[in-house]
């Protein structure tokens, strides 16, 4: 059986860490690092995401706001406070959150947060940096995998890394970040011949394409790093006999577990490892601010 990597041990663990980095931030630059989330209109899964995030901050010190907009807003208001909050010296994170309403283009939005405190990295210019090996602030979610790998104690150097999946957000850059620690990287997705062949030669296998489990134990080379990054909701009957819905994630837990090396759970894997990282993101952007 697989050994577990536990994002939520690890996230506690570095937050209890930021605890203490915060306290002396205060006391050596007179305030705190402060993140800022907008929300637009109400929908459910992203006010989760950002009751998430506003606890994690609060959690850890640093100051937060949340701002709340209609479903209806403007794109030229939503920009518009963005602009403002560019200019507050007091901000030192802007994080809007995603999706939003089909009227806003998402692009224009991204692109208007100043690239000092895109926290979510997901700006030109930081993606550009990040793929020119220059400093910059990482997406979080691949930052948080990198960190999950490096706690097996495996070298990730020589290694074969096998992304599943081509997003902005988390295949491309995460398998820029494993170049980046020179292991051999293929970045395979819908249209990959033989997916599953390519699969199972990997050392480190990362499954990011939002199908339910999807890779199987067939997939999984003997001893691999699995990182399931795939948060899906799929129908159950519950204990009760009733309808529900559990979360799985991209890979096949329960076959995969038998054998891979290390596995991370869907629940409780990935998830609160992201939010950390927005939280570490924004204490780097508040560093960066004070000339660090």
């Amino acid at each position: 059986m697989s050994t577990i990597i536990d994002g939520k041990v690890l996230s506690l663990s570095l937050k209890e860490e930021m605890k203490g980095r915060i306290v002396e931030l205060e006391k050596r630059y007179g305030r705190k690092p402060c993140l800022v989330v907008i929300i637009v209109g109400d929908n459910p899964a992203s006010r989760s995401y950002v009751t998430g995030k506003i606890k994690a901050a609060a959690f850890v010190g640093m100051d937060s706001r949340l701002v709340e907009l209609p479903e209806d807003v403007s794109e030229e208001k939503l920009l518009s406070v963005i602009d403002g909050l560019n200019a507050d010296d007091a901000v030192d994170g802007i994080l809007v959150q995603l999706p939003l309403p089909a009227h806003i283009n998402e692009d224009k939005v991204i692109d208007a947060i100043a690239l000092e405190k895109d926290v979510d990295g997901f700006h030109p210019g930081n993606v550009a940096k990040l793929w020119l090996g220059r400093p910059c602030i990482v997406p979080c979610t691949p930052k948080g995998i990198i960190k999950m790998i490096e706690t097996t104690g495996i070298d990730i150097s020589g290694k074969k890394a096998v992304v599943v999946g081509r997003s902005n957000i988390v295949g491309k850059p995460v398998a820029k970040l494993l170049l980046d620690r020179n292991a051999t990287v293929t970045i395979a997705h819908s249209r990959t011949k033989d997916l599953a062949a390519v699969c199972a030669e990997a050392d480190i296998l990362v499954a990011a394409v939002g199908r339910p489990c999807m890779v199987t134990a067939d997939m999984v080379k003997p001893g691999a790093v699995v990182i399931d990054v795939g948060i899906n909701r799929i129908p159950c009957v519950k204990e009760d006999g009733t309808p529900g819905s559990r979360l799985v994630g991209d890979v096949d837990y329960e076959s995969a577990s038998k054998v891979a090396g290390f596995i991370t759970p869907v629940p409780g894997g990935v998830g609160p490892m992201t939010i950390t990282m927005l939280m570490e993101n924004t204490i780097e952007c508040f560093l960066r601010k004070q000339g660090c």
